[in-house]
């Protein structure tokens, strides 16, 4: 379970691609596999919770800089970067709202542990059943102060006839040794509304109007060695994917274009544990998996673009489940 819970942060501060893995902290959590597989799912997805929530808002994140379409097959490529702001209920869990059935924090222990968002100290101390034997005590996780869950996008977008733009964000299936393979697929598309809506007669509004989706998804698998006799076949397989729709207003002032929209947007998180997993003398096959919507509802956007150029700088703030800022270059 160590291996696991590393594998899975691991797994958060290398999607950013900009933070070195020697920040992860080696927290010592093997023990929490001595329960149920249930259970440590239920702890391994309470940990992970800031993560993944922040991931995938920022999955639906920078698909538009402007309402205003490309030109028939112009294009532009662009590279940004979202940071997406953990709240402070969101750094830390309730242990004894789990529903946790083979362990439980020790008598006198503080239930309320650390997110991997939270701060650098010990987790909840926990036993194992209802004895008190101190072979049978461990802390969770600490935190590793992920204040905001940065995440990347590498985009490009291709305008074509009737006022649309397509785009497309690709990684080809990465293998980073140990911490796993990875790739990423995403298209979305955007239609400029007034020129199918007025015609001509659109040049007399002083703004331009875009509707626009989004499709993103992230696949990870993490190769483990965990538990007594390890099978060659263990695993943590990781999809990530978001989707978001927008309505979208700019209006372009010399070398400034800023930009408002509104909309909605989903992400889902599905994590499991794959293989066989021997603790104590106890076996478990395909253990465990955390399915669930980290995001779900409305948001609002504000931002700019600069055009400097052969360059464009982007950057623009969003009020969502959590709020995220957006910046780049294309």
């Amino acid at each position: 379970m160590e291996n696991k819970f590393r594998a899975l942060r691991n797994m958060v501060l290398l999607s950013a691609f900009f933070m070195p893995l020697s920040l992860v902290a080696q927290d010592e959590v093997g023990d929490v596999f001595r329960g149920s597989p249930q259970d440590a799912g239920k702890l391994a997805g309470a940990y992970l919770l800031p993560a993944t929530t922040g991931f995938g808002l920022g999955l639906n994140s920078g698909w538009y800089t402007s309402a205003k379409a490309k030109g028939t097959l112009r294009f532009d490529l662009r590279i940004t970067g979202t940071g997406a702001f953990v709240p402070n209920k969101d750094k830390n869990f309730d242990v004894g709202k789990l529903g946790l059935t083979s362990m439980s924090p020790v008598a006198g222990s503080n239930p309320i542990s650390p997110t991997i968002a939270g701060p650098k100290t010990d987790g909840t101390k926990m036993q194992v059943g209802n004895t008190v034997d101190p072979s049978k005590q461990f802390n969770l996780p600490d935190g590793v102060g992920l204040n905001i869950i940065p995440s990347p996008q590498v985009q490009l977008t291709v305008g074509l006839p009737k006022n649309i733009d397509v785009s497309f964000r690709f990684v080809p299936t990465i293998d980073l040794d140990d911490v796993g393979k990875v790739n990423l697929f995403g298209v979305g598309a955007k239609v400029e509304l007034l020129p199918i809506i007025l015609g001509k007669k659109e040049k007399l509004l002083p703004f331009d109007l875009a509707v626009a989706f989004g499709y993103t998804q992230l696949t990870w698998n993490i190769p483990l060695e965990v538990g007594t006799n390890p099978d060659p076949n263990q695993n943590i397989d990781i999809k990530l994917s978001g989707i978001s729709t927008d309505a979208i207003i700019s209006k372009r002032l010399s070398v400034f274009t800023p930009f408002f929209s509104v909309g909605y947007n989903k992400s889902n998180t599905d994590i499991r544990a794959l293989g066989t997993y021997n603790f104590d003398g106890e076996v478990h096959k395909d253990p465990f998996q955390i399915k669930r919507d980290d995001v779900n509802g409305m948001r609002a956007s504000a931002g700019f673009q600069l055009h400097l150029g052969f360059f464009r700088l982007y950057t623009s703030y969003t009020q969502a489940t959590y709020g995220y800022v957006n910046a780049g270059i294309g």
